[in-house]
């Protein structure tokens, strides 16, 4: 859980490791943190084809899409964030791991960062670790989480579920039939996004994922041909 993440200790070394990775980190990202570690295997596991269009939306320090580079060598990746700060860490942790050539990194409001490339219905999977704190939560039993580390990267609206929403709704548009749409969700979330995804008639086949103790931390649902 994100408890056994030292954040400061983390800043302090500027090195953190996800997936067996170690990737550069900095105050103005997130620090990956373990759990997230079931989304990147869920994603690189449900990868069918050997070159495949990865979107990595909400990229924070680009650790996601790094992980999915080094794991599957012909994927080609757009990883996305709306900060300076994440978008920087995202191209310098690239370039460190090697793989900036199949990582295009892009800043702005989620799907808007993909504007005019010319992506739609050509992606075969988006991966999102979205912020999925409710507002209510930051001001109390999780108001520590921002001592250190940016408030963008945690903050969801009054339910934890805005981002969930938006991309739930935008992603048809650059998804393939048949692409794949990943979430990583908070504790007790995951019924709420498998429900949201399973009411929207662009996707099929809705699944929860748990971790090792049986929580769902991952939904992840198809899109429709």
């Amino acid at each position: 859980m994100s408890e056994t993440i030292n954040v400061a200790e983390a800043y302090e070394r500027g090195r953190s490791r996800f997936m067996g990775i170690e990737l550069l980190v900095g105050p103005g990202a997130l620090v990956p943190r373990p759990e997230t570690e079931l989304l990147g295997r869920t994603a690189i596991e449900a990868t069918r084809i050997p070159a495949p269009r990865v979107v990595d939306m909400c990229c924070g320090a680009g650790n996601l899409a790094c992980a999915i580079a080094l794991n599957i060598p012909g994927a080609r990746i757009w990883a996305s964030d709306l900060t300076d700060g994440c978008v920087e860490l995202a191209r310098r942790n690239a370039t460190y791991q090697g793989v900036a050539s199949r990582i295009t990194v892009l800043q702005g409001d989620l799907f808007a960062a993909l504007a005019g490339l010319q992506l739609e219905r050509t992606i075969d999977m988006i991966v999102c670790n979205p912020p999925y704190i409710s507002e209510s939560r930051l001001k109390g039993d999780r108001a520590s989480l921002l001592a250190d580390e940016p408030r963008e990267a945690f903050a969801a609206g009054p339910y934890g579920l805005s981002i969930h929403m938006r991309v739930t709704k935008d992603a048809p548009r650059y998804l393939r039939p048949g692409g794949s749409l990943l979430f990583e969700v908070g504790h007790g979330q995951d019924r709420q996004v498998a429900t949201l995804l399973e009411r929207n008639d662009a996707y099929e086949n809705v699944r929860i994922i748990m971790d090792e103790t049986a929580t769902g931390r991952v939904v992840m649902a198809y899109a429709k041909g």
